[in-house]
């Protein structure tokens, strides 16, 4: 056998394969001789089938299948064995084999494109410039974050007269239109509020229907009509309220503080349920912070190390690997954004070579772990529970149709990684207030 790799440019090559009939003979037999063994052929007794009728039969099959396993091995050994940078799959030369005469040749030749990653170096040091920002949370933010709480958590009442911010229900009639629908009381415009506010149960409130909401969306709902319809309504509508709807927000009391927190948190005070959600919140801004942070680093990352791709070969792999399901135009489209998750890659790869980054199946038991418990709105765990959020992260992670072993195997590498790089970034620290990082981030999109 030989391998020959011939290079056109830094970042494209084309390997070529040689094959007598000294390589694949000896296997083509062995199979030939496996095939009399296992056959059922009408006139011959199992086991018992010549190799020369299995040959006439099944050998032209036999040599395809065993020339392209031993094809296959040369190829990505060869790869693995030199080094080769190589970013997308190894593409056949389609028109070459298809020209291979099965039945005459003895040898043969193969080609295959290949598109390889430029020569890069990634030098840590260069990355600066990054800001790492604390958010303060204030008073006022805590205040926000349980109000909210208490409507997550609000009581359905049915009052007798609405008020603003109510949902009011009942049928709403023109003409021979009739339908049951809600009002929400907020939808409605300011200046045609008032009519809403303060009826009861069996009311009629009569309104014209495009000047009294806030936009054709409320229409749509209150109607029942497609967005696009609505400009064709016009006149006055009757509605007969049939019921008053209204979320109460939650009293802060020991059944509040047990619905936010678990019946797990012993909660002593409204003065220690602060603490405890203020925490949260607290650890909620620092997740949000690191992950701009880890943007902005994997964006210096990429700044400083540039790497030539063979962006014409990879266009090509990546409508070949699709089987046409994306046109090439929607290839180019999507290109930018597939080039930059690729020199990521890489540059994670280089750098886990370099520091000897590993994975062990602890790291893997303890993510699933922490998406567990992320999925069912853990925060913290009890020991009675440890043995339950085992069992299951263990079955999410050998959840073979869902592929969450590769995806939990690539967080974890891509983490570890991470934490490389982020050991030798230093960064301007920055404490800012929520409206102050809240504005950064508008400023960015």
């Amino acid at each position: 056998m030989e391998v020959l790799l011939e290079k056109s440019s830094p970042t494209t090559a084309a390997l070529k394969v040689k094959l007598v009939k000294e390589d694949y003979q000896p296997k083509v037999e062995k199979s030939i001789k496996d095939y009399t063994k296992r056959a059922s052929i009408k006139g011959f007794r199992p086991g018992k089938v010549p190799a020369h009728v299995i040959t006439r039969m099944y050998g032209k099959g036999i040599l395809v299948d065993e020339v392209n396993h031993l094809l296959s091995h040369a190829v990505s050994d060869y790869i693995k064995d030199n080094k080769l940078p190589v970013v997308g799959d190894p593409l056949p030369d389609r028109e070459k084999a298809d020209a291979i005469d099965w039945d005459n040749q003895t040898e043969f030749e193969f080609a295959f494109d290949l598109g390889l990653a430029g020569d890069f170096v990634v030098d840590l040091e260069k990355i600066d410039g990054v800001t790492e920002y604390h958010i303060q949370a204030g008073d006022s933010d805590l205040d926000k974050t349980i109000e909210d709480l208490r409507m997550r958590f609000a009581e359905n009442t049915h009052p007798e007269t609405s008020e603003d911010g109510d949902i009011i229900y009942g049928e709403l009639v023109q003409g021979e239109f009739s339908t049951k629908t809600a009002i929400p009381v907020k939808r409605v415009k300011e200046d045609s509020r008032a009519s809403f506010i303060g009826v009861k149960v069996g009311d009629e409130i009569t309104f014209d229907i495009q000047n009294t909401f806030e936009d054709e969306a409320a229409i749509a709902h209150v109607t029942g009509k497609k967005k696009e319809e609505v400009g064709e309504l016009a006149g006055e509508y009757s509605f007969k309220v049939e019921d008053i709807s209204r979320n109460t927000p939650a009293t802060v009391n020991d059944e509040f503080f047990h619905k936010v927190l678990g019946y797990g948190e012993e909660i002593t005070s409204e003065a220690h349920f602060r603490e405890k959600v203020g925490a949260i919140v607290q650890e909620n801004y620092n997740r949000e912070t690191a992950a701009i942070l880890r943007r902005d680093i994997e964006e210096k990352l990429l700044e400083t190390t540039p790497i030539e791709l063979p962006e014409e070969f990879l266009k090509r792999w990546l409508f070949q690997a699709n089987e046409g399901k994306f046109s090439a135009e929607e290839i180019d489209n999507e290109f930018d954004a597939f080039a930059k998750s690729l020199k990521l890659s890489l540059i994670r790869n280089r750098v886990a070579e370099s520091h000897e980054v590993k994975v062990e199946g602890a790291d893997l038991l303890e993510e699933s772990r922490n998406i567990i418990k992320a999925q069912f709105g853990i925060y913290g765990e009890e020991e009675s529970m440890k043995e339950t959020i085992d069992k299951i992260a263990q079955q999410y992670l050998v959840d073979k149709e869902r592929d969450n072993y590769r995806k939990v195997f690539q967080q974890v590498f891509d983490n570890k990684v991470y934490e490389v790089v982020r050991g030798n970034v230093k960064p301007e620290a920055k404490t800012v207030g929520v409206s102050e990082f809240e504005g950064i981030i508008r400023a960015e999109v």
